[in-house]
């Protein structure tokens, strides 16, 4: 799909990139640039910076990069059209339909799928209250879970019926094709008869709906003895399991003081019933870094509330992990005499449960809890264990306050020195250091030499020329002046990677058709990635501040000189095959 240049312009000049940064992190002037915590990975030094003179962004901690455009994408997972959609609906601006042309790739858009999932949803919930159809579905929900009709209607709960093509047929008179179907993840192709069926069969749906109010995907559980017991969308143009959380439409108006994060639909739908509507789930797997960013938006504090089991304290564990991450306050509920929220507020009420909300522990706590039942502190074997495992928990602690805090608390419950505990914490703190100096700097020696460069993979062979286009590209894309000396002095074969050839050609491209550069222009024929590589070309540059003439001629030098080495070392091969054969 392509979008005329004009078009990509209007909705730039309207959607400036610090305003749309903005309304998702908080952004820092530093000098004449922004900057702030990166959304798209952790970290704790900001790394991310907005450049307003090119409209674009980049991340120094995990090399993404782009505009505006490109911004949205990753941040609602849209695809390149869908996020110009979304741009241009938020700046009042009407894209024709004559604007959008085909490339002859026969593409499934998200506003499709939302479209279709609409639908689906429609069907679901209609089966679920036929009288027949959905009697097994309403047994389970009002008599089994005891949830009330209206509760039900709340979140929009279905039934699919126990039918290999029942919302198949339904969405066929509708419009849809088996491969929106198929790619929208409602139904799947069978290997035999290579026809479609649904994927949700016999079972109760939790639609998932966004923060926006579109319905983005589907959980599923089953109404027999049938695996898996639950079935999830898998990732489709509309929707990405690792960046959203069920119930989230309703808990951000709720959110203020904490979220309460469980482990499945039915805790959140319980929770929200006896009024703690400021629950919500991950999507049928462990939290993920995304999601826990996702968290950092809405909320300063969250609450874990998982199953009391050996595989809900192992996922308890990593959540606390990835939250306390990006700056949350992370506490966890000890349920005694109940597996999760759901049976302990059927069993005592949501005035108790809302005393448990008030005692969750820090995760110091939690993991003296857990040493205390794995080791008797009456040994002086598992003692040392204890303080050991305890010691370095305290050590990933950033604040010196708290591992001072925390240091004193674990003296008094193993009855040792505070001043040991403290020594032995600040060995682990020195060993831990040492380690990640020891990665940061390999891993620097390793984007310095392109060893495992997945992008553009021929760099590591070309180092030098390499860095000449990328120089080159770079200096392209800051001035007009020497996008204009570039396209006149060479050429796609005056380069020797790949995708420096692609880069080149997109921006030559651009000049010749519009007598001007944006990477808005050419962004939809590179993926995110190879965007992310174009905008640090791009930024490098422009730190660098050195974009004269003479600059650009220097590196045209090196790029030439390369090339040549290159093709002698082509030729001589050649020759050297060609003695061989002969030879045979």
């Amino acid at each position: 799909m392509n979008i005329s240049p004009e078009i990509i312009e209007e909705i730039k000049f309207r959607n400036n990139i610090e305003n749309v940064v903005s309304t998702y992190i908080t952004l820092k002037r530093a000098g004449s640039n922004f900057n702030g915590s990166c959304p798209f990975h952790s970290e704790k030094t900001p790394s991310f910076t907005v450049f307003p003179s090119t409209q674009s962004f980049y991340c120094f901690g995990c090399g993404a990069g782009g505009d505006a455009i490109t911004f949205v994408m990753r941040m609602e997972n849209l695809d390149y059209v869908s996020a110009i959609r979304l741009l241009a609906e938020r700046s009042g601006i009407k894209l024709p339909e004559d604007s959008i042309r085909n490339d002859g790739r026969k593409e499934v858009g998200r506003q499709r799928v939302l479209e279709m999932n609409k639908a689906a949803l429609e069907f679901f919930k209609k089966s679920l209250w036929d009288e027949n159809t959905g009697k097994i579905a309403r047994d389970y929900l009002i008599n089994k879970r005891k949830l009330s009709p209206a509760v039900i209607n709340h979140f929009q709960l279905g039934f699919a019926p126990n039918s290999f093509g029942a919302l198949h047929d339904h969405l066929k008179k509708l419009g849809y094709s088996d491969e929106e179907m198929i790619v929208g993840f409602l139904c799947g192709k069978s290997n035999k008869t290579g026809g479609a069926f649904d994927y949700f069969r016999n079972r109760v749906i939790f639609p998932i709906i966004d923060v926006t109010g579109n319905v983005v995907a589907f959980g599923g559980r089953v109404m027999d003895d049938s695996m898996p017991k639950y079935l999830n969308t898998s990732d489709t143009p509309a929707f990405k399991k690792s960046k959203n959380l069920f119930a989230l439409n309703f808990a951000k108006n709720h959110c203020e003081k904490m979220l309460v994060l469980c482990e499945g639909y039915m805790d959140v739908i319980a929770l929200h019933a006896s009024g703690f509507e400021n629950a919500v789930a991950t999507l049928g797997t462990a939290i993920t870094s995304e999601q826990a960013r996702i968290f950092s938006r809405y909320t300063k504090k969250v609450v874990i509330s998982y199953d009391s089991d050996e595989a809900g304290q192992r996922a308890a564990d990593k959540a606390f992990k990835l939250l306390q991450e990006v700056g949350i306050d992370v506490k966890i509920l000890k349920m005694d005499n109940a597996k999760d929220p759901d049976e302990f507020i059927k069993k005592n009420g949501p005035n108790k449960f809302a005393s448990l909300l008030e005692s969750s522990k820090t995760r110091f706590e939690f993991e003296c809890d857990k040493a205390l039942s794995k080791y008797d502190i009456n040994n002086i074997n598992d003692k040392i264990k204890a303080s050991k495992d305890l010691c370095e928990q305290i050590a990933k602690y950033p604040s010196e306050v708290e591992r001072e805090l925390y240091s004193r608390k674990l003296s008094k419950l193993l009855d040792i020195p505070v001043d040991s505990i403290l020594r032995d914490v600040n060995s682990i703190i020195r060993k831990n250091t040492y380690k990640d100096k020891k990665t940061e700097v390999n891993e620097l020696y390793r984007k310095a030499s392109g060893i495992g460069d997945r992008i553009n993979p021929e760099s590591v062979a070309n180092i030098k020329a390499n860095k000449a286009e990328e120089a080159i590209l770079g200096l392209m894309m800051l001035k007009g002046e020497h996008l204009k000396a570039c396209t006149e002095k060479l050429s796609v074969d005056s380069f020797i990677t790949p995708l420096s050839k692609r880069i080149f050609e997109k921006i030559s491209q651009a000049y010749k058709e519009y007598g001007k550069f944006d990477i808005g222009f050419i962004e939809g024929d590179f993926t995110l990635d190879e965007i992310s590589r174009i905008t640090r070309m791009q930024s490098e540059r422009g730190r660098l501040s050195i974009n004269d003439e003479n600059v650009l001629n220097e590196y045209i030098d090196i790029l030439s000189s390369e090339k040549q080495k290159s093709m002698d070392s082509d030729t001589f091969d050649s020759i050297l095959d060609a003695i061989k054969n002969k030879k045979k």
